[in-house]
């Protein structure tokens, strides 16, 4: 048995546990030696021969899946989110992908919360400042007493919904399934999304990225927002418009970004490089020690299940 990681965090002393159950249950263990997420020729050559395979945010496309060999058995993903995953064309050739949801919920809701006050009241830019020797006085904006707006209410905007509510914050939430129980125990209202982005001053993303959601902030969707929003993206880059929001930022219409996410990633170039009011994070939400752990042993987990015909709960396409 023969197992792909490409995950370079798996590597990390949290994960002891999950690599030493992997290293129990396979002959031979692969892991990534590049230390970026692989994709095309890069990954295929690593692919050959083995089994099962633990993905990081690699690009697994519909052509990478079709020259896959016919070993593979399993793809988890270190992670929620499949959107770099071509799931038609893994169950068209039969390889049964799984992820881990939940794992990284609490990680991710609390760098969107730290990226939420970072924007509301400049820190970044202010800690520069003093840094250079400069005492400036700014003035920024409470969240006590804001709407927020949450597109998205699974794991991760629920525990940030929880969150805005012990700061005062009224939240308003869209989701196409909804939760109506879990709002209801927590004073949530649902709305449409063109509702919550009207009536939100902070909006926070929490979406998988797909054909629906690509850039769904957009110059037509900002145009629906209150003058001085703040917007924080912890999921994924290309649901942001980041030309679009570029230009809101220098009119004034948003009052702020939050991302940790990017269309580009690692950030090269962007039209919202060297913006005030702009915070960025290096795609970093999941990493926390917690966080690493869990996925490390849900990822282990699920691939050891399948790949042993055990009941495995976190098939995302069927087997």
């Amino acid at each position: 048995m023969r197992i792909l990681v490409t995950p370079t965090s798996f590597l990390k002393p949290q994960n002891i546990q999950a690599k030493e159950m992997l290293e129990d249950f396979a002959d031979e263990v692969v892991y990534n030696d590049l230390g970026i997420p692989l994709a095309g020729d890069e990954l295929l050559k690593r692919l050959r021969g083995v089994d099962g395979y633990i993905a990081g945010v690699d690009y697994i496309t519909g052509d990478v899946v079709n020259c896959m060999p016919p070993k593979l058995k399993v793809i988890s993903r270190y992670g929620a989110g499949v959107d770099r995953v071509d799931i038609e064309a893994c169950k068209k050739k039969g390889i049964t992908v799984a992820n881990t949801p939940g794992a990284n919920s609490v990680a991710v809701c609390e760098l969107a919360f730290g990226l939420m006050l970072s924007t509301a009241r400049n820190i970044p830019r202010l800690h520069q400042a003093v840094t250079n020797g400069e005492w400036p006085r700014n003035e920024g904006v409470e969240l006590s007493g804001k709407t927020l707006g949450i597109v998205g209410m699974g794991a991760i905007g629920k525990n940030l919904a929880i969150r805005a509510l012990a700061f005062n914050m009224k939240v308003i939430a869209y989701d196409p399934f909804f939760d109506k129980r879990f709002a209801c125990q927590n004073n949530i209202t649902e709305m449409a999304l063109d509702d919550v982005l009207r009536q939100a001053n902070f909006i926070s993303l929490h979406v998988p990225l797909n054909k629906s959601t690509r850039h769904m902030i957009n110059a037509e969707s900002i145009s629906k927002m209150q003058e001085g929003t703040i917007i924080i993206n912890t999921a994924r880059g290309g649901i942001i418009d980041e030309e679009a929001a570029a230009r809101a930022i220098k009119d004034g219409k948003l009052a702020g970004l939050g991302l940790d996410a990017f269309e580009q990633e690692p950030l090269k170039d962007s039209p919202l490089k060297g913006l005030d009011h702009v915070v960025f994070t290096p795609h970093t939400g999941a990493h926390t020690s917690e966080a690493v752990k869990n996925m490390g042993l849900m990822a282990v987990k699920n691939v050891i299940s399948i790949l042993k015909g055990e009941d495995c709960p976190y098939i995302v396409n069927g087997r």
